[in-house]
């Protein structure tokens, strides 16, 4: 049999046929969430619930879910794997929302704004060990070996963006590793692990992970656009929180490679820090516009899509299959 071969389609996508296919295996997931966030400390399921029920689509666990369909699996391990993942996926945001300061997640508060800097941390914590729990009782070590590994790799990519912050001569492979281990390698584990459960072969694997890390990747590219393109209302964060931080994302690092002298002094101010008022934003958005630098991100954005979309091309046709091409066409189509 021939494989259909998929193009980014050029209408607007949505989610609704992933949420569609995978919603009764969802409401088991949610179950598991919903268990294992209880403590008898009532601020860790407060706080915990704060976020897990903050309006996130659950993007990493239903490709998880959407991935079990795709090979058919019939099972019922890929629940609890895939709140494990969620589970990892809500402590590096409790982090990372701390570490970056942030006010705003998905339009509400922040935990750290809430509780405080201490109780987002510890409750973090409480989060990657209850992951690592659900892990465990899986019984398979190649799914911890995956999982384990995708969590120590996102924080080396944080910890590779925290030393980058506020540094102009950030180069684009740099970016690339960053983003490729911050938000990718959790979209590639997530996939992943559905055909170690379903104990299909290694090419089935690896064409999983393809999808899920060149998903990742053109997730990331987006979101890094949209600060540029948006507001907090459509972002759910702050407009100009990566201009105000000081990071060099990929419009930063195009816009700051394109321009002249004076655009180059603005760049190096702003990532350094002497430039970050209202209107220093506003002007930061002038020129990454007037230098097609957001443009060309998209465009990147748009081929790791097709990359996505590419890895899958193996299998067989369905409303699986279907389901997580539209996944990546809404991932990337977010910015328009």
């Amino acid at each position: 049999m021939t494989a259909t071969v998929h193009r980014l389609a050029p209408r607007s996508p949505s989610l609704e046929p992933m949420l569609a296919l995978v919603a009764s295996d969802m409401n088991a997931v949610n179950a598991v969430i919903l268990d294992r966030m209880q403590s008898q400390i009532p601020l860790i399921p407060e706080l915990a619930g704060h976020l897990i029920a903050g309006g996130g689509k659950r993007m990493r666990p239903m490709l998880t879910l959407a991935s079990a369909r795709l090979i058919g699996y019939s099972g019922t391990r890929h629940h609890r794997l895939a709140a494990a993942v969620e589970f990892i996926h809500t402590a590096t945001l409790l982090h990372d929302d701390v570490v970056d300061g942030s006010d705003l997640r998905r339009g509400k508060r922040t935990a750290n704004i809430i509780w405080g800097n201490p109780a987002s941390v510890l409750v973090g914590d409480f989060l990657f060990s209850r992951s690592f729990e659900l892990m465990v009782e899986d019984g398979s070590n190649k799914v911890l070996k995956i999982l384990s590994n995708a969590s120590a790799v996102i924080a080396e990519g944080e910890v590779n963006q925290l030393t980058a912050a506020r540094r102009v001569d950030l180069g684009e492979d740099r970016y690339l590793d960053i983003i490729g281990a911050k938000t990718a390698a959790l979209f590639a584990a997530a996939c992943r692990i559905a055909a170690v459960v379903a104990e299909r072969p290694e090419e089935e694997e690896a064409a999983l992970d393809a999808y899920g890390r060149n998903l990742g990747i053109a997730f990331q590219l987006v979101d890094d656009a949209i600060d540029y393109v948006s507001d907090a209302g459509t972002m759910g964060k702050d407009a100009g929180d990566d201009f105000r931080e000081g990071k060099m994302t990929l419009p930063v690092i195009l816009a700051y490679a394109r321009g002249g002298p004076d655009e180059r002094r603005f760049w190096k101010d702003a990532v350094e820090g002497r430039r970050s008022s209202d209107d220093d934003f506003a002007h930061a958005v002038a020129l990454v516009r007037d230098s097609r630098a957001v443009d060309d991100t998209l465009a990147r954005a748009r081929h790791y899509g097709q990359r996505a979309i590419d890895a899958i091309a193996g299998f067989a046709g369905g409303k699986a299959k279907d389901a997580m091409v539209e996944a990546v066409e809404f991932a990337v189509a977010r910015a328009y």
